[in-house]
């Protein structure tokens, strides 16, 4: 068998045993793609609100308010996600997570949403997934994600053309042609086309299932250094810790939006347990996951103890924090949301084709045996 051959036998067995998996997760990454314009259009009734000179109410008082509607379950963390956005008090108990949407200039309670029947928030987790517990669903994904990768790298050896001549021809789909070699055209080009971008979409996904992908990245930008090291939130001593140091979480905010003025989207995360600090976060655009500056305050006098703007964090560590809004394409806004979208829709279509070219030449063989 010469290398061609073999990689052509690799590219075949490997695509017929990842093929379903790798639709699923290109076609629910394409219907999550815009699951916030989605969403804007048809539940704006508590996920926008209307604008107003002054400023948000303090997390404490989101936090009272979530407790009279929900008594039993404890608040994880307040998120305030634009001038003209819902503020979300984030609640668990032992039995569920439930999202409280509030107005975040009067309070104005707006809805309940419950993630485990949440369109969206399903679809993800079939993209993440496959709906089956986490630690199971999570490394079929993964398996199946690096197998896609191996199956963009040797599809292109396969279709690099051979001769000068072959290079028009192989850029280009013959349309006037019989539908199998429609077929077969339309699967080489649309695969060399995006090949680069679905690269990326893939080596970005795979680090939501293998936390080494993330480390190789880090590692990659700032030529080694310790992810952990940089990433590791301070610890603190405290005998009298108050989980529900309200001040101290005010505080907190307050100090925040004074550190980062121009945020639009903000995030204070309560202390759980013995410990633990207040840890705040603040992005410079709404409903965009990149170029994120954290904070941590100590839960007892809302005083500020590590401070870690985003222009002081390594190389290594923005890009990685970027993942997210890389791999979904939200770092470019709309535009990048297109493209995230266009470059999933022709990747799931990739297993279909490729199905049809291996089934289309077993038949031919049969045929002629």
């Amino acid at each position: 068998m010469g290398f061609k051959t073999q990689i052509r036998f690799l590219h075949k067995w490997l695509g017929l045993i990842s093929g379903l998996i790798v639709f699923i997760v290109c076609i629910t990454g394409c219907i999550f793609c815009f699951h916030d314009e989605i969403k804007d259009i048809t539940r704006k009734e508590w996920r926008l609100v209307e604008p107003q000179n002054k400023p948000f109410l303090m997390p404490s008082v989101l936090q009272e308010k979530a407790k009279e509607i929900l008594p039993k379950n404890k608040q994880s963390m307040v998120s305030y996600y634009g001038k003209n956005r819902s503020a979300i008090v984030f609640t668990y108990s032992d039995t569920e997570n439930l999202y409280l949407y509030f107005n975040p200039y009067t309070g104005e309670y707006l809805k309940t949403e419950n993630p485990k029947t949440d369109f969206f928030i399903i679809v993800e987790y079939i993209h993440l997934y496959l709906l089956l517990p986490d630690y199971i669903g999570k490394h079929i994904i993964g398996v199946s994600t690096l197998i896609f990768i191996i199956l963009l790298i040797s599809g292109i050896i396969q279709w690099w053309p051979k001769r000068r001549s072959d290079v028009k021809r192989s850029f280009t789909v013959k349309w006037s042609a019989r539908w199998r070699r429609v077929n077969y055209d339309w699967h080489n080009t649309s695969g060399f086309y995006i090949s680069l971008i679905a690269l990326i979409l893939a080596i970005t996904g795979l680090t939501f299932t293998y936390e080494w992908v993330g480390d190789g990245i880090y590692k990659t930008f700032n030529f080694g250094g310790d992810k952990t090291a940089e990433t590791k939130a301070p610890v603190i001593d405290t005998t009298k810790f108050d989980s529900n140091s309200i001040t101290a979480v005010d505080r907190a905010f307050i100090e925040t939006m004074k550190l980062q003025p121009k945020a639009e989207m903000l995030f204070v995360i309560y202390p759980q347990q013995k410990g633990d600090m207040i840890n705040t976060g603040a992005y410079p655009h709404a409903l965009r996951y990149d170029h994120q500056s954290n904070y941590y305050f100590h839960p007892q006098d809302g005083k500020l103890i590590q401070s870690d703007p985003y222009q002081s964090k390594s190389l290594g560590l923005q890009v990685v924090e970027m993942n997210y809004g890389i791999h979904t394409g939200q770092i470019l806004d709309l535009p990048g949301k297109i493209i995230a979208f266009t470059v999933s829709l022709i990747a799931s279509a990739l297993p279909v084709t490729g199905f049809i070219i291996w089934f289309g030449r077993r038949k031919k063989s049969k045929k002629r045996a």
